[in-house]
């Protein structure tokens, strides 16, 4: 691994972590050219859906003089019509009046509730059981061979994405959160099934830990001789590179991916890029070409998002620039029925009969595989984000 960062990066890449959240919404707002009516629907949205955005999105990946329809604010900002207007109407006139925060949580709460914020039973299914038939909080066990784990410290992201199907775990409402810190029941799960071959972290994102808690989750995983693969699903990649190249543990963190994989175990980055825009500034390809250097494999996902990504031409792009970077793309994600889904959704069938699927289904992929038979990359519900 090499320690020193090769590449000439922008001056973003040794800033401290900022965080913006709906305190500066109207700021960042009123940048995108927003008049007050349409920063007001947008604040309304905001007290319903998650807000978080930070430096480096904002400085780095947004062009400004393309908001509010450059893909990356759409990425990440609120839009008035993501909920139904009288939703919107009705928050904003909270908003108007200088409603209680109470107050106007409990109206967020009801419109929340209509938006089914853990689909498919996700608190209750596939969630597996004690020896006493007491549930294992933050493990989901949904295929044979895949465990989930939902790191507690892990369940918040550098960014929020506007789209995200886990957008309950981010509104501050306990009963919504999946969520644990008791890796011992994980790992006692874990060596009572032979048939698990491969842990998944997820969240939130759990890159968002530093390395002294990320360790601690995943080396007790490595004395599980069954157990082939440890994956880590994130967008750090895109939202926060400055993870893996500058932050203090940038390093350190490395050396815990160099000890997965000396191991023995496979190392699988599941990255969520969701536009070829976000692979443009070198601070990330530095980050991709120091994960790779320690023996890691970068497999790269994404939902099709209307407004976002729903054309070949910007599938095509994405796919071949994560090909160059040595990275395999690996999923097209399909929306799952919560939070705003009406907004962002590619129906499944229109998805499978578009240029965007037969562009990534074949091009991208006979790229990477020297002209040998296209295969289909794996399709699922963004469920397994």
């Amino acid at each position: 691994m090499s320690v020193t960062p090769d590449a000439a990066l922008s001056p973003s890449a040794g800033r401290r972590f900022r965080a913006y959240t709906t305190k500066h919404l109207d700021e960042l707002t009123a940048r995108a050219g927003l008049d007050a009516d349409e920063r007001l629907a947008v604040q309304a949205v905001a007290n319903v859906l998650p807000f978080r955005v930070n430096s480096y999105v904002v400085d780095e990946l947004i062009d400004w003089d393309a908001a509010p329809d450059d893909p990356i604010y759409r990425l990440v900002f609120p839009q008035a019509d993501m909920l139904p207007s009288g939703d919107v109407a009705r928050i904003a006139d909270l908003i108007r009046s200088g409603a209680s925060r109470k107050e106007l949580n409990e109206a967020a709460n009801r419109i929340r509730a209509d938006l089914n914020p853990h689909p498919a039973g996700q608190m209750d299914l596939n969630v597996p059981k004690t020896a006493d038939e007491e549930p294992i909080p933050g493990v989901q066990h949904k295929y044979k061979e895949t465990v989930l784990f939902f790191p507690k410290q892990g369940q918040t992201c550098h960014a929020y994405c506007t789209y995200c199907f886990r957008w309950a775990q981010f509104v501050g409402d306990a009963d919504l959160k999946f969520a644990s810190s008791e890796i011992d029941q994980l790992v006692e799960y874990v060596r009572g099934h032979p048939e698990v071959t491969s842990v998944l972290f997820t969240g939130g994102d759990p890159m968002i830990m530093g390395e002294g808690v990320i360790s601690k989750y995943i080396e007790p995983l490595l004395e599980i001789e069954h157990l082939e693969a440890i994956r880590i699903g994130t967008k750090a990649l895109a939202y926060w590179p400055q993870r893996f190249v500058t932050d203090p543990d940038a390093d350190d963190t490395l050396r815990l991916f160099e000890k997965v994989v000396a191991s023995g175990k496979n190392l699988a980055f599941m990255a969520h890029f969701s536009h070829p825009n976000e692979m443009r500034p070198e601070l990330v390809q530095e980050a991709v070409r120091r994960i790779r250097s320690t023996g890691a494999v970068i497999r790269t996902q994404a939902p099709l998002i209307r407004t976002i990504n729903d054309d070949a031409a910007t599938w095509e792009s994405m796919w071949r620039t994560h090909l160059r970077h040595g990275m395999v793309p690996y999923y097209m994600f399909v929306e799952r029925d919560t939070g705003p889904q009406d907004y962002f959704a590619v129906p499944l069938a229109q998805a499978t009969r578009s240029s965007a699927a037969r562009t990534v289904t074949c091009p991208a992929w006979r790229a990477r595989s020297a002209g040998r038979r296209c295969r289909r990359p794996r399709a699922r519900s963004a469920s397994t984000a």
